[in-house]
């Protein structure tokens, strides 16, 4: 009887491990400790060195190229059919790939990753440290999208065909007016912001979720800061592109779109749901 019991009890422990199991699975889904997850990754960015980051950062804003490289050699390959359009932009997350897989440093990224710790502290030092990085890894981008856009542009690297296609996509997105590129940068501020989000409950499924919001952003043909830059860049070293409209027609302006999305709208709203759970903790 006593062998039957501790047998008996064995298999309630079991069972009641495996109900504790899923119980703490579901849980690790909710709103509050997805926010958390993102606002610890946003501290360790914080703690980083700057020299680190910046180096990280230029390190994202070239392999960021490769977005639009994608994009160049399908449009180059594809006939030039409907249906081209969607295939093409397939290409435009080969680069969101190398970049968020690698956790390189990428400027969009850090719209809601960096936001997410001075929402909790809300104090001057964490806002200027929020701001700090921004600054650090916009500008790394920058660097290396400009490196990368002067060996495509310079080195014979991109055949004709695909060099054509290439400048054929930098015109375009380039060649918004003001008002149209910063709407356009709000949606992608919100899809690279919720994609991030998103990442921690990914669970082994992050290469086809990030394929799948980046490529909506290609097919939406809205504008992305980094990605854009290389286009921008690649259009001003071959002097298509003069600096005055290249900073104030297209930088500028997708900047903030990106920067009202990512912020302003997508992490805003995500920490008004958890706002009451997260202070009540802290009290």
């Amino acid at each position: 009887m006593s062998g039957n019991s501790v047998t008996a009890n064995g298999d309630s422990l079991a069972e009641h491990q495996k109900e504790a199991d899923a119980v703490a699975e579901a849980v690790s889904l909710s709103p509050k400790l997805i926010f958390e997850s993102v606002r610890r990754n946003g501290e360790e960015e914080l703690e980083r060195p700057m020299r680190a980051l910046w180096y990280s950062g230029i390190a994202a804003g070239m392999l960021i190229s490769f977005s639009v490289i994608g994009e160049a050699l399908l449009r180059a390959a594809l006939p030039d059919a409907d249906w081209r359009y969607i295939i093409e932009n397939m290409g435009y997350t080969f680069g969101f790939l190398l970049v968020i897989l690698g956790r390189m440093q990428l400027f969009t990224e850090n719209t809601i990753t960096t936001v997410a710790p001075v929402l909790v502290s809300r104090t001057w030092s964490s806002l200027r440290r929020m701001l700090s990085l921004w600054g650090v890894v916009l500008a790394a981008n920058v660097i290396g999208a400009f490196a990368v856009a002067t060996f495509l542009a310079y080195a014979p690297v991109l055949s004709d065909d695909i060099a054509a296609a290439f400048n054929e996509l930098s015109q375009h997105a380039t060649g918004m007016p003001p008002l149209e590129g910063l709407m356009r940068g709000i949606p992608a501020g919100v899809l690279i912001a919720a994609l991030v989000w998103m990442l921690p409950t990914a669970k082994g499924n992050e290469v086809l979720l990030i394929f799948l919001f980046t490529w909506l952003i290609a097919l939406g043909d809205f504008t992305h800061i980094v990605a854009g830059s290389v286009e921008m860049a690649y259009l001003m070293v071959r002097g298509e592109l003069g600096l005055a409209p290249a900073a104030l027609s297209f930088f500028l302006p997708v900047l903030a779109g990106n920067v009202i999305g990512g912020t302003a709208i997508f992490t805003l709203l995500t920490w008004a749901q958890i706002k009451p759970e997260v202070e009540a903790q802290l009290d």
